[in-house]
Protein backbone atom coordinates (compact mmCIF):
# COMPACT_ATOMS: atom_id res chain seq x y z
CA UNK A 1 0.00 0.00 0.00
CA UNK A 2 1.21 3.52 -1.10
CA UNK A 3 1.93 5.73 2.58
CA UNK A 4 1.38 9.24 2.25
CA UNK A 5 3.97 11.48 3.82
CA UNK A 6 3.75 15.27 3.78
CA UNK A 7 6.99 16.88 4.37
CA UNK A 8 7.42 19.53 7.49
CA UNK A 9 6.48 22.74 7.06
CA UNK A 10 8.19 24.43 10.36
CA UNK A 11 8.25 23.84 13.71
CA UNK A 12 5.46 23.33 16.16
CA UNK A 13 4.34 24.81 19.39
CA UNK A 14 4.68 23.11 22.75
CA UNK A 15 1.51 20.97 24.60
CA UNK A 16 0.93 21.65 28.05
CA UNK A 17 -1.81 19.17 29.07
CA UNK A 18 -5.15 20.46 29.75
CA UNK A 19 -4.29 24.15 28.10
CA UNK A 20 -5.64 26.69 25.98
CA UNK A 21 -5.22 26.18 22.40
CA UNK A 22 -2.41 28.21 20.91
CA UNK A 23 -3.15 30.37 17.74
CA UNK A 24 -3.13 28.16 14.67
CA UNK A 25 -1.73 29.19 11.00
CA UNK A 26 -3.95 30.25 8.09
CA UNK A 27 -6.39 27.49 6.63
CA UNK A 28 -4.52 27.35 3.46
CA UNK A 29 -4.38 23.91 2.27
CA UNK A 30 -0.36 22.45 2.82
CA UNK A 31 0.20 20.67 -0.51
CA UNK A 32 -2.78 17.84 -1.02
CA UNK A 33 -3.55 18.54 2.32
CA UNK A 34 -6.90 20.41 3.06
CA UNK A 35 -8.00 21.78 6.62
CA UNK A 36 -11.02 22.61 8.18
CA UNK A 37 -10.93 25.01 10.74
CA UNK A 38 -12.81 27.04 13.59
CA UNK A 39 -12.72 24.09 15.87
CA UNK A 40 -10.92 23.63 19.74
CA UNK A 41 -8.82 20.93 20.02
CA UNK A 42 -10.81 18.25 18.10
CA UNK A 43 -9.55 15.24 19.78
CA UNK A 44 -12.26 12.80 18.63
CA UNK A 45 -14.64 13.07 15.42
CA UNK A 46 -17.92 10.49 14.63
CA UNK A 47 -19.56 10.30 11.89
CA UNK A 48 -23.46 10.77 12.00
CA UNK A 49 -25.28 7.59 9.85
CA UNK A 50 -26.71 8.48 7.04
CA UNK A 51 -26.07 12.65 6.71
CA UNK A 52 -23.69 14.88 5.97
CA UNK A 53 -22.61 15.79 9.59
CA UNK A 54 -19.27 14.77 11.75
CA UNK A 55 -19.36 15.97 15.22
CA UNK A 56 -15.85 16.53 16.56
CA UNK A 57 -15.23 16.54 20.28
CA UNK A 58 -13.40 19.90 22.16
CA UNK A 59 -10.74 18.12 24.60
CA UNK A 60 -9.05 21.99 25.31
CA UNK A 61 -10.44 25.15 26.92
CA UNK A 62 -12.87 26.03 26.13
CA UNK A 63 -14.40 22.63 25.03
CA UNK A 64 -17.15 22.07 23.05
CA UNK A 65 -18.90 19.57 20.40
CA UNK A 66 -19.11 21.05 16.97
CA UNK A 67 -20.74 19.54 14.07
CA UNK A 68 -19.10 19.78 10.50
CA UNK A 69 -20.66 19.91 7.37
CA UNK A 70 -19.11 16.97 5.25
CA UNK A 71 -20.26 18.67 2.06
CA UNK A 72 -19.24 22.79 2.27
CA UNK A 73 -16.83 21.56 5.20
CA UNK A 74 -18.63 24.73 7.52
CA UNK A 75 -18.88 24.35 11.03
CA UNK A 76 -21.75 24.47 13.69
CA UNK A 77 -21.69 25.27 17.29
CA UNK A 78 -23.42 22.02 19.02
CA UNK A 79 -23.11 21.91 22.57
CA UNK A 80 -23.11 23.93 24.76
CA UNK A 81 -25.73 25.35 23.35
CA UNK A 82 -28.54 27.62 24.58
CA UNK A 83 -31.42 25.48 23.08
CA UNK A 84 -29.78 22.37 24.50
CA UNK A 85 -32.88 20.37 26.05
CA UNK A 86 -33.08 18.18 29.19
CA UNK A 87 -34.95 15.24 29.46
CA UNK A 88 -33.51 12.75 32.16
CA UNK A 89 -33.85 9.14 31.61
CA UNK A 90 -33.84 8.24 35.33
CA UNK A 91 -34.76 4.59 34.72
CA UNK A 92 -31.27 3.81 32.85
CA UNK A 93 -29.41 6.47 34.55
CA UNK A 94 -30.48 6.19 38.03
CA UNK A 95 -27.47 7.35 39.91
CA UNK A 96 -27.01 10.45 37.42
CA UNK A 97 -26.60 13.43 40.16
CA UNK A 98 -28.70 15.63 37.14
CA UNK A 99 -27.22 17.92 34.00
CA UNK A 100 -24.00 18.72 33.25
CA UNK A 101 -23.46 21.99 35.66
CA UNK A 102 -23.73 24.84 33.17
CA UNK A 103 -21.42 26.89 35.48
CA UNK A 104 -18.46 24.86 34.21
CA UNK A 105 -17.50 27.25 31.47
CA UNK A 106 -13.83 26.77 30.14
CA UNK A 107 -14.03 23.86 32.31
CA UNK A 108 -15.91 21.77 30.37
CA UNK A 109 -14.07 19.44 27.84
CA UNK A 110 -15.08 16.68 25.82
CA UNK A 111 -12.87 14.09 24.97
CA UNK A 112 -13.97 10.41 23.54
CA UNK A 113 -17.12 10.25 21.19
CA UNK A 114 -19.32 7.19 20.07
CA UNK A 115 -22.47 7.60 18.53
CA UNK A 116 -24.95 4.10 18.66
CA UNK A 117 -26.56 4.46 15.40
CA UNK A 118 -30.58 4.23 15.84
CA UNK A 119 -33.60 3.45 13.97
CA UNK A 120 -35.23 6.74 12.24
CA UNK A 121 -32.09 9.55 12.53
CA UNK A 122 -32.41 8.76 16.64
CA UNK A 123 -29.12 8.13 18.02
CA UNK A 124 -27.24 7.66 21.07
CA UNK A 125 -24.07 10.33 21.55
CA UNK A 126 -22.03 9.16 24.69
CA UNK A 127 -19.21 11.47 25.19
CA UNK A 128 -16.00 11.70 27.87
CA UNK A 129 -16.56 14.59 29.94
CA UNK A 130 -14.12 16.77 32.04
CA UNK A 131 -14.69 19.35 34.33
CA UNK A 132 -16.78 19.59 37.62
CA UNK A 133 -17.16 16.10 37.39
CA UNK A 134 -15.12 13.06 35.55
CA UNK A 135 -17.85 11.05 33.76
CA UNK A 136 -19.63 9.35 30.49
CA UNK A 137 -22.80 11.55 29.87
CA UNK A 138 -25.21 10.89 27.27
CA UNK A 139 -27.03 12.49 24.93
CA UNK A 140 -30.09 11.49 22.02
CA UNK A 141 -29.18 13.00 19.43
CA UNK A 142 -32.00 13.96 16.52
CA UNK A 143 -30.74 13.62 13.06
CA UNK A 144 -34.05 14.25 11.27
CA UNK A 145 -34.30 17.59 11.25
CA UNK A 146 -30.78 19.85 8.43
CA UNK A 147 -28.58 20.47 11.66
CA UNK A 148 -28.76 17.34 14.14
CA UNK A 149 -29.93 18.78 17.89
CA UNK A 150 -29.12 17.48 21.12
CA UNK A 151 -31.30 16.33 23.89
CA UNK A 152 -29.10 15.42 27.58
CA UNK A 153 -30.92 12.24 28.97
CA UNK A 154 -27.87 11.31 31.60
CA UNK A 155 -24.84 10.43 32.79
CA UNK A 156 -22.65 8.23 34.91
CA UNK A 157 -19.92 9.27 36.72
CA UNK A 158 -16.53 7.60 37.14
CA UNK A 159 -15.16 5.83 40.17
CA UNK A 160 -11.95 7.65 42.04
CA UNK A 161 -9.54 8.22 40.63
CA UNK A 162 -10.39 6.53 36.97
CA UNK A 163 -9.32 9.03 34.33
CA UNK A 164 -11.50 8.32 31.36
CA UNK A 165 -10.50 8.98 28.11
CA UNK A 166 -12.53 7.11 25.52
CA UNK A 167 -16.46 5.34 25.53
CA UNK A 168 -18.05 2.62 23.43
CA UNK A 169 -21.31 1.08 23.31
CA UNK A 170 -21.74 -2.18 24.38
CA UNK A 171 -24.50 -4.34 21.92
CA UNK A 172 -26.51 -5.40 25.30
CA UNK A 173 -26.70 -1.67 26.27
CA UNK A 174 -24.10 -0.07 28.98
CA UNK A 175 -21.07 1.13 27.53
CA UNK A 176 -17.08 0.67 28.22
CA UNK A 177 -14.36 3.48 28.66
CA UNK A 178 -11.25 3.36 29.14
CA UNK A 179 -8.83 4.80 32.65
CA UNK A 180 -5.77 6.48 30.78
CA UNK A 181 -4.16 8.42 33.55
CA UNK A 182 -6.01 7.92 37.26
CA UNK A 183 -6.52 11.05 38.54
CA UNK A 184 -3.80 12.49 41.22
CA UNK A 185 -1.21 9.46 40.23
CA UNK A 186 2.11 11.08 40.69
CA UNK A 187 4.88 10.96 38.16
CA UNK A 188 1.75 9.40 36.21
CA UNK A 189 2.60 10.67 32.65
CA UNK A 190 5.89 9.79 32.87
CA UNK A 191 5.55 6.05 33.95
CA UNK A 192 2.92 5.61 31.59
CA UNK A 193 5.49 6.82 29.05
CA UNK A 194 7.95 4.28 30.09
CA UNK A 195 5.63 1.04 29.36
CA UNK A 196 4.03 0.38 33.11
CA UNK A 197 0.57 -0.44 33.31
CA UNK A 198 -1.62 2.17 34.90
CA UNK A 199 -5.46 1.43 33.72
CA UNK A 200 -7.26 -1.04 32.39
CA UNK A 201 -10.83 -0.84 30.66
CA UNK A 202 -13.85 -0.69 32.91
CA UNK A 203 -17.77 -1.52 31.39
CA UNK A 204 -21.05 0.21 32.70
CA UNK A 205 -24.76 -1.24 32.83
CA UNK A 206 -27.82 -0.11 34.07
CA UNK A 207 -28.26 -0.96 37.91
CA UNK A 208 -25.19 -2.51 38.19
CA UNK A 209 -22.78 0.58 37.65
CA UNK A 210 -18.95 0.03 36.84
CA UNK A 211 -16.43 -3.06 36.88
CA UNK A 212 -13.65 -3.76 35.43
CA UNK A 213 -12.55 -5.72 32.24
CA UNK A 214 -10.89 -9.02 33.45
CA UNK A 215 -7.65 -8.90 31.18
CA UNK A 216 -7.76 -5.09 30.18
CA UNK A 217 -4.68 -3.81 31.95
CA UNK A 218 -2.54 -1.84 29.90
CA UNK A 219 -0.01 1.16 29.72
CA UNK A 220 -2.30 4.07 28.96
CA UNK A 221 -5.21 2.56 27.85
CA UNK A 222 -6.82 4.51 25.29
CA UNK A 223 -9.00 4.63 22.00
CA UNK A 224 -11.69 1.39 22.55
CA UNK A 225 -13.74 -0.53 19.60
CA UNK A 226 -15.75 -3.57 20.02
CA UNK A 227 -16.99 -6.45 17.18
CA UNK A 228 -19.96 -5.88 16.00
CA UNK A 229 -21.00 -9.46 18.06
CA UNK A 230 -19.77 -8.07 21.38
CA UNK A 231 -17.21 -10.76 21.81
CA UNK A 232 -13.97 -8.73 21.54
CA UNK A 233 -12.21 -5.36 22.43
CA UNK A 234 -9.80 -3.61 20.52
CA UNK A 235 -7.58 -0.90 22.51
CA UNK A 236 -4.83 1.37 21.94
CA UNK A 237 -1.81 1.55 24.61
CA UNK A 238 -0.28 4.68 24.36
CA UNK A 239 2.39 4.32 26.70
CA UNK A 240 3.01 0.68 25.42
CA UNK A 241 3.17 1.99 21.92
CA UNK A 242 0.85 -0.84 21.16
CA UNK A 243 -2.33 -2.39 19.82
CA UNK A 244 -4.31 -4.55 22.30
CA UNK A 245 -7.09 -6.97 21.55
CA UNK A 246 -8.51 -9.02 23.88
CA UNK A 247 -11.77 -11.30 24.69
CA UNK A 248 -14.93 -10.21 26.55
CA UNK A 249 -17.29 -12.68 28.30
CA UNK A 250 -14.38 -15.57 27.81
CA UNK A 251 -12.66 -17.39 31.11
CA UNK A 252 -9.52 -17.36 30.65
CA UNK A 253 -9.72 -14.14 28.74
CA UNK A 254 -7.52 -14.37 24.92
CA UNK A 255 -5.25 -11.65 24.56
CA UNK A 256 -3.34 -10.51 21.60
CA UNK A 257 -0.75 -7.06 21.96
CA UNK A 258 1.35 -5.81 18.94
CA UNK A 259 3.77 -3.07 18.53
CA UNK A 260 3.06 -0.06 15.92
CA UNK A 261 6.17 2.20 16.54
CA UNK A 262 4.30 5.31 18.13
CA UNK A 263 1.63 6.10 20.45
CA UNK A 264 -1.50 4.70 19.39
CA UNK A 265 -4.30 7.24 20.41
CA UNK A 266 -7.70 6.75 19.02
CA UNK A 267 -9.62 3.56 16.86
CA UNK A 268 -12.33 3.82 14.45
CA UNK A 269 -14.07 1.41 12.09
CA UNK A 270 -13.21 1.89 8.29
CA UNK A 271 -15.88 1.11 5.51
CA UNK A 272 -13.89 -2.09 4.57
CA UNK A 273 -14.30 -3.63 7.82
CA UNK A 274 -10.75 -2.61 9.34
CA UNK A 275 -9.74 -0.64 11.66
CA UNK A 276 -8.29 3.07 11.54
CA UNK A 277 -5.50 4.05 14.55
CA UNK A 278 -3.85 7.43 14.30
CA UNK A 279 -1.51 8.75 17.22
CA UNK A 280 2.16 10.25 17.49
CA UNK A 281 5.29 9.26 17.16
CA UNK A 282 7.22 11.61 19.89
CA UNK A 283 10.74 12.12 19.31
CA UNK A 284 13.66 12.34 22.75
CA UNK A 285 14.45 15.76 21.31
CA UNK A 286 11.52 18.07 20.92
CA UNK A 287 8.78 15.83 23.18
CA UNK A 288 5.51 16.69 22.03
CA UNK A 289 5.92 19.78 20.19
CA UNK A 290 7.73 17.95 17.29
CA UNK A 291 5.89 15.06 17.07
CA UNK A 292 5.07 13.18 13.73
CA UNK A 293 1.53 12.12 13.04
CA UNK A 294 0.64 8.38 12.06
CA UNK A 295 -2.67 6.60 10.77
CA UNK A 296 -2.70 3.22 10.51
CA UNK A 297 -5.15 0.16 9.15
CA UNK A 298 -5.38 -2.72 11.33
CA UNK A 299 -6.86 -5.86 10.50
CA UNK A 300 -8.91 -6.87 13.40
CA UNK A 301 -8.64 -10.99 12.46
CA UNK A 302 -5.09 -10.89 11.77
CA UNK A 303 -3.42 -8.12 12.97
CA UNK A 304 -1.90 -7.14 9.94
CA UNK A 305 -0.83 -3.47 10.17
CA UNK A 306 -0.50 -1.26 7.11
CA UNK A 307 0.87 2.58 7.18
CA UNK A 308 -1.41 4.91 5.70
CA UNK A 309 -0.15 8.27 6.63
CA UNK A 310 3.38 9.76 8.08
CA UNK A 311 2.90 13.42 8.45
CA UNK A 312 6.01 15.27 9.98
CA UNK A 313 5.13 18.05 12.66
CA UNK A 314 4.55 21.31 11.35
CA UNK A 315 2.89 24.59 12.13
CA UNK A 316 -0.49 23.79 10.20
CA UNK A 317 -1.41 20.38 11.86
CA UNK A 318 0.15 18.14 14.40
CA UNK A 319 -0.41 15.16 16.68
CA UNK A 320 -3.04 13.18 14.89
CA UNK A 321 -5.01 11.54 17.71
CA UNK A 322 -8.03 9.88 15.18
CA UNK A 323 -8.91 9.10 11.90
CA UNK A 324 -11.68 8.37 10.26
CA UNK A 325 -12.51 8.18 6.30
CA UNK A 326 -14.84 10.16 4.70
CA UNK A 327 -15.33 9.30 1.32
CA UNK A 328 -12.10 9.24 -0.70
CA UNK A 329 -10.25 11.09 1.99
CA UNK A 330 -9.63 10.48 5.71
CA UNK A 331 -10.01 13.28 8.31
CA UNK A 332 -7.38 13.55 11.08
CA UNK A 333 -8.25 15.22 14.09
CA UNK A 334 -5.99 16.45 16.63
CA UNK A 335 -5.88 17.72 20.34
CA UNK A 336 -3.90 20.56 19.32
CA UNK A 337 -5.05 22.71 17.19
CA UNK A 338 -8.26 24.49 15.37
CA UNK A 339 -8.36 21.60 12.57
CA UNK A 340 -9.37 18.56 11.33
CA UNK A 341 -6.97 17.67 8.38
CA UNK A 342 -8.39 16.25 5.32
CA UNK A 343 -5.57 13.51 3.50
CA UNK A 344 -6.54 11.99 0.09
CA UNK A 345 -7.15 8.19 1.03
CA UNK A 346 -3.89 6.30 -0.13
Amino acid sequence: MRVLTVLALSVAFAFPQGAAVPRAAGCDPAGNVQFICGLVGPEDLVLVPGSNWVIASGDAAPGAMTLVNVQDKTTTALYPSANLKQRLDAKTYDSCPGPIDPEEKDKFRAHGLFLRSGRNSLHTLYVVHHGNRESIEVFELDARSKAPALTWIGCAVAPDPVGLNSVVALPEGGFAATNFQPRGAARGRANMQAGEKNGELWEWHPGAGWKIVPGSEASGANGIEISKDGKWFYMAGWGSQTFIRFSRGQTPVKRDEIPVGFRLDNLRWAPDGSLLGAGQEIPATGGFAMATSHVIKIEPNTLKVQELIRYPYNDAFNFSTVAIQIGREIWVGSVRGDRIARFPAP
